[in-house]
C-alpha cells in the first residue's frame, strides 16, 4: 500500500492550482481583444474566452470520468498536463479569434481530466476530519495560486496581451511530480455500490446554480474596473487577485465551521457572503472599494466551492467517486458557462455595476427563504 507522502501532499495541492488557471490567468487580457479581432461579436467572444472551457468541461467531464476510471488516475492526469500545456498556451501565437475560441474548448478537456483525478484522490487518500482539513488546505492553496497568477497576468497584459496565455506552459513542472507521486488506490471495497444516490444529484444542481452566479466575478468585473474606472491592467489583476485572497480565508475557515454546522448551513452562509458582496460592488462609487467587496465575494467563494466538494465526498464510496466528481465538476462548469448568458441580457439592460446590484439582492431574498426553510426543519 503506497503512503501519502508529503509530496503526494503537495503535489495534489499544485494539480489544484493548476485548474485554476483554467479561467483565470488571462482574465485581464480579455478587455483588449477588441483592438486586435475585428468581429462584431467581440463583447461577446471576449467574454467567451473566459467561459468556453467550462463549457468542453461541463459536456465532455461524465465521459472523461468514464475514461479515467478505465486508465488510472495517475495516467490520467498526465494526459491531463499534456493538454493543459499545449492548448493553454495557444493563445501566445494564433491569429485569428476563431481558432482562439477553439483552443479555449480543448484546453477545458486537460483542465476536466485534472480536476476529476484531483477531487476522486482527495477522497482515496484521506477520511473523516482529515479530508476536511486537507481541503480547506487545498482550496486555500487554490485562490493563493489564484491570486499569484491574476496579479502575474495583470502585469503581462500591461506588457503585451497575449503574454499571459504562457503562464500554461507550468504544465510542464507538473508531469514528473505525477510521475513519482500520485498513485492509484486499489478498489478493495467490493461489497460496496457504485449507484450514485439522489443527495449527489441535489449538490450537482447547487453547484451549478451557485457557479452561474459566483462566475460574474470574473467575467464581468474586469469590464468594470477597467472601462467604467479606466483601471490598468495591473490595478484590475490586483482587485480580482483579492477576492483568491479572501477565498484562500474562507477555504481555511471551512473546516472549523464543519465542525458547528452541517453542510446545507455552510452553503447557505456563504450565499449570504456573497449576496453582500455583490451588492457592495453594485453601490461603489470609489475604485479603490473594490477590493474590500472582491475580498467579500471570494471568503464565501472560497467557503462554498470547499463545502461544495466535501459535501459530494461525504456521500460516495471508492467505487462512486471518478463518477460523482466528473459529474460535479461537469454541474460547475456548466454553471461557469451558463453564466455569462444569464448576465450578459442584464449587462446590456441596466449596465455593468447595476447588474452585481440587482443580482446580489436576488441572492439576499433566496437565501432568507432557505434559512427560515432550515429554521422550519
Amino acid at each position: 500500500m503506497n503512503r501519502v507522502t508529503l509530496f503526494t501532499k503537495l503535489t495534489l495541492l499544485f494539480m489544484g492550482s493548476a485548474a485554476m488557471l483554467s479561467n483565470l490567468a488571462v482574465t485581464t487580457a480579455m478587455p483588449h481583444l477588441k483592438q486586435y479581432f475585428n468581429s462584431p461579436f467581440i463583447e461577446l467572444y471576449s467574454r467567451l474566452m473566459i467561459t468556453l472551457p467550462a463549457l468542453s468541461i461541463a459536456l465532455l467531464s461524465p465521459f472523461l470520468g468514464i475514461y479515467i476510471a478505465k486508465f488510472g488516475k495517475r495516467n490520467s492526469a498526465l494526459v491531463g498536463f499534456v493538454l493543459f500545456t499545449l492548448f493553454g498556451s495557444a493563445g501566445l501565437y494564433l491569429a485569428q479569434i476563431e481558432a482562439l475560441l477553439l483552443s479555449r474548448f480543448l484546453l477545458g478537456i486537460g483542465i476536466a481530466v485534472i480536476m476529476i483525478v484531483t477531487t476522486s484522490l482527495v477522497g482515496d487518500y484521506f477520511e473523516g476530519e482529515a479530508r476536511y482539513k486537507f481541503m480547506s488546505l487545498q482550496n486555500s492553496f487554490m485562490a493563493a495560486g489564484g491570486a499569484v497568477f491574476v496579479i502575474g497576468g495583470g502585469v503581462l497584459t500591461d506588457i503585451f496581451w497575449r503574454l499571459p496565455f504562457g503562464v500554461y506552459l507550468a504544465g510542464l513542472l507538473f508531469i514528473p511530480a505525477v510521475i513519482l507521486h500520485i498513485f492509484d488506490v486499489k478498489k478493495v471495497e467490493i461489497h460496496e455500490s457504485s449507484k450514485l444516490t439522489k443527495p449527489l444529484y441535489f449538490i450537482f444542481g447547487l453547484g451549478f446554480l451557485y457557479m452561474a452566479i459566483f462566475f460574474i466575478l470574473p467575467t464581468q468585473m474586469p469590464f468594470l474596473i477597467m472601462d467604467i474606472y479606466g483601471a490598468s491592467g495591473k490595478l484590475t489583476g490586483a482587485i480580482i487577485a483579492t477576492s483568491f485572497v479572501g477565498s484562500t480565508i474562507g477555504a481555511i475557515f471551512f473546516s472549523p465551521f464543519k465542525a458547528k454546522f452541517g453542510f446545507a448551513q455552510i452553503f447557505l452562509l456563504a450565499v449570504l457572503i456573497n449576496s453582500l458582496g455583490l451588492v457592495g460592488v453594485g453601490i461603489v462609487k470609489n475604485i479603490h472599494f473594490f477590493f474590500l467587496t472582491s475580498f467579500i465575494i471570494g471568503f464565501g467563494g472560497g467557503l462554498a466551492m470547499t463545502n461544495m466538494s466535501a459535501w459530494m465526498l461525504s456521500y460516495t464510496n471508492i467505487h462512486q467517486r471518478v463518477k460523482a466528481s466528473s459529474l460535479l465538476v461537469s454541474a460547475i462548469f456548466l454553471g461557469q458557462f451558463i453564466s455569462p448568458f444569464m448576465t450578459f441580457p442584464v449587462v446590456a439592460k441596466v449596465g455593468v455595476q447595476n447588474a452585481f446590484l440587482y443580482i446580489g439582492i436576488m441572492l439576499l431574498f433566496i437565501v432568507v427563504l432557505g434559512f427560515l426553510r432550515v429554521l422550519r426543519k
